[in-house]
């Protein structure tokens, strides 16, 4: 992992992950959509202990954030602080709770106490919604897969990535100055 872009805690979280999976299962993930089915299938045999789901929900949401920024892009944003406060923001502005997303995994479930919801800069919600709604229904226990949460943030990344190019060559070839450019921080959950 590239240390000047993630915090140290969280590469250390991220590395024992990697080793309590790899002890699990005798294959260590490698921070790729290859293997990430290794890490659903420990995380559907965790202990349901609480202090044991805390610790994998730490460990598991660093790897699992690493992952995400490794193969798309983007930084960590409030990776000193608390779990509950990591994000992963892409360069299109997209953004996630890591821990929120493997909390929901493990539960297979919504939970009240961890946030699992994309989040976008205000005028790219409006794409976000349609490229979610365009994906169609999937089982309940693919639905919270890591697996399909890499996907749909891969896909969902990719359809930002597309309306910003498009909108910056508006912006480029329009007549007045008065275009704003694209905002590239989160403002709040998509609904």
């Amino acid at each position: 992992m590239d240390a000047d872009l993630v915090p140290p805690k969280l590469r250390e979280y991220a590395d024992q992950a990697v080793q309590y999976i790899k002890n699990a299962v005798g294959v260590a993930p490698l921070y790729d959509s290859d293997t990430l089915p290794l890490v659903d299938h420990y995380l559907g045999n965790v202990d349901e202990k609480p202090e044991t789901l805390n610790l994998m929900i730490q460990l598991v949401g660093a790897y699992f954030g690493e992952t995400v920024r490794r193969n798309l892009g983007g930084r960590w944003d409030g990776g000193t602080g608390e779990h509950e406060e990591w994000r992963i923001v892409l360069p299109t502005g997209l953004s996630f709770s890591p821990t929120g997303v493997v909390a929901a995994a493990i539960a297979k479930s919504e939970l009240d106490d961890f946030d699992s919801e994309l989040d976008a800069p205000p005028r790219m919600k409006p794409f976000v919604q349609a490229a979610l709604a365009r994906m169609g229904e999937v089982p309940i226990d693919e639905y919270f897969s890591l697996c399909n949460r890499l996907d749909t943030l891969e896909h969902v990344h990719e359809v930002l990535v597309a309306h910003a190019a498009q909108m910056l060559g508006d912006a480029a070839h329009a007549d007045d100055d008065g275009v704003e450019p694209v905002a590239d921080e989160p403002s709040g959950p998509i609904n």
